[in-house]
């Protein structure tokens, strides 16, 4: 659970949202925002199951056309009534003006029997609601787990089924707590525990991962819902990066004591410590590694990019050589932002195998933010995270072009040293744990 996602308790958090309904105007809780107002449709408008890519490529005025367009229907579908938002089952979906990334979303909603509904995250459909019950007709498709599941995650996959029942009988409010942090999701529904930091399946391109923001949207399925007390808190880089080190069931060994390079080999005069960071002094660099070797492992560690900043993991290093060649391979760490590298190979960009496999783009935070980072080396296959997302899965023993043509001899080791292959650029790295896998 994310023992750090808020400072208040869900009890406080229950007791301030029921005050607040009672004087009919919504509070949000401290640190929160009021997304509806409990009067009128200020910043919301109306946009059914609709690709996103397809918006973002559009010009500013296109969507807003699109907006003025879905309006009326909107608002034929959608009124408020008593300080509750509420849909008659029919129209567009209300979709938020704002788009979101890393959030901690609270919200109510009231349904009736056979209707059910869901809330699209970054435009993604969705966290489940159901009728649970065996009238709804919906059992064969997963109805009797009850709500808040990732019903469109594949099946068998982490967080499609709810882990308990939790919904209340119609005619009660039931009270969601959603934290998205990168593709990592978890769910509360009326206070249980539903979807516990699963990975939340990119709809619309099951090839790519979630991408990183978009809007928040609530669905309209076949029968009236009501909703109420919609809250929404921005969670910061440092806390997000805190929620995703939570999860680990042990193991984790750190490698950098944050003071000096004990322990490590190589080139360590090129080195440096500032205010527990590890970085190449200016103008110096080469591969650094620990002393001890690895076979299978998850490392976990933070770094933060300078302007066109450049340096790598080593992976299963060999002591010797270059790392992207005569190891198994260097995880690119790379300001992607940079003008000067808008012509690279893909697989020379952050996150990457480098020249092997190309990672996907778009989840480093901005240029002087610390960012989380996972890799894991296991047998042949290489996986990294990104901020929460998982951007690389490859088997390297199925690579068989590079870029370049310029083969890698040292893909197929299974052990070896793990540094850092530094490119001269103060690239800083912080909190370097390692935990081996049987």
């Amino acid at each position: 659970m994310y023992a750090c996602a808020t400072v208040l308790s869900a009890a406080f958090m229950f007791l301030l949202v029921q005050q607040a309904a009672k004087a009919g105007e919504p509070v949000p809780p401290p640190g929160f925002t009021m997304l509806f107002n409990g009067k009128d449709l200020t910043g919301w408008h109306g946009m059914g199951h609709f690709d996103p890519r397809k918006l973002w490529d559009m010009s500013e005025e296109e969507r807003e056309q699109m907006r003025r367009e879905n309006m009326d229907e909107f608002k034929a579908h959608w009124y408020v009534e008593n300080g509750e938002l509420v849909n008659d089952g029919q129209g567009p979906y209300a979709t938020t003006d704002g788009e979101y990334g890393d959030i901690e979303l609270l919200i109510e909603y009231k349904t009736v029997p056979k209707a059910d509904s869901g809330i699209y995250l970054r435009a993604n459909p969705q966290v489940q609601i159901w009728d649970y019950t065996e009238e709804g007709g919906k059992w064969n498709i997963g109805a009797d787990k009850g709500s808040g599941g990732l019903w469109n995650n594949s099946p068998g996959a982490r967080g499609k089924d709810p882990l308990v029942l939790a919904d209340k009988p119609f005619g009660q409010w039931n009270s969601f707590r959603i934290i998205q942090v990168g593709s990592y999701t978890t769910v509360y529904l009326n206070g249980k525990l539903v979807v516990d930091h699963a990975v939340m399946e990119n709809y619309w391109d099951r090839s790519r991962p979630l991408w990183p923001r978009g809007p928040i949207q609530l669905q309209t399925h076949g029968g009236e819902i009501r909703w109420r007390n919609i809250f929404i808190r921005r969670i910061p880089p440092a806390e997000a990066n805190e929620m995703l080190d939570e999860y680990n069931d042990g193991g984790f060994k750190p490698v950098f004591n944050g003071k000096d390079l004990n322990g490590w080999a190589g080139p360590i005069a090129n080195y440096q410590v500032q205010d527990g960071a590890l970085m190449c002094k200016p103008n110096e660099g080469g591969t650094i590694y620990t002393e001890d070797e690895y076979a299978d492992f998850i490392a976990r560690l933070e770094f933060k990019l300078p302007p066109g900043g450049n340096n790598g993991l080593a992976i299963r290093y060999p002591g010797n050589g270059d790392t992207a060649y005569d190891g198994m391979c260097e995880i690119q760490i790379l300001d992607n932002t940079a003008s000067k590298y808008d012509s690279l190979d893909p697989r020379q960009y952050c996150g990457s195998a480098y020249g092997m496999v190309a990672a996907h783009r778009g989840f480093l935070r901005p240029v002087g933010e610390w960012n989380f980072m996972q890799v894991t080396a296991e047998g042949h296959e290489i996986a990294v995270e990104l901020n929460g997302t998982p951007i690389l899965d490859a088997d390297l023993s199925e690579v068989n072009e590079y870029m370049g043509d310029k083969a890698h001899p040292g893909k197929m080791r299974l052990n070896g040293h793990f540094g850092f292959a530094g490119h001269n650029d103060p690239v800083e790295f912080r909190d370097i744990r390692i935990k081996e896998l049987n």
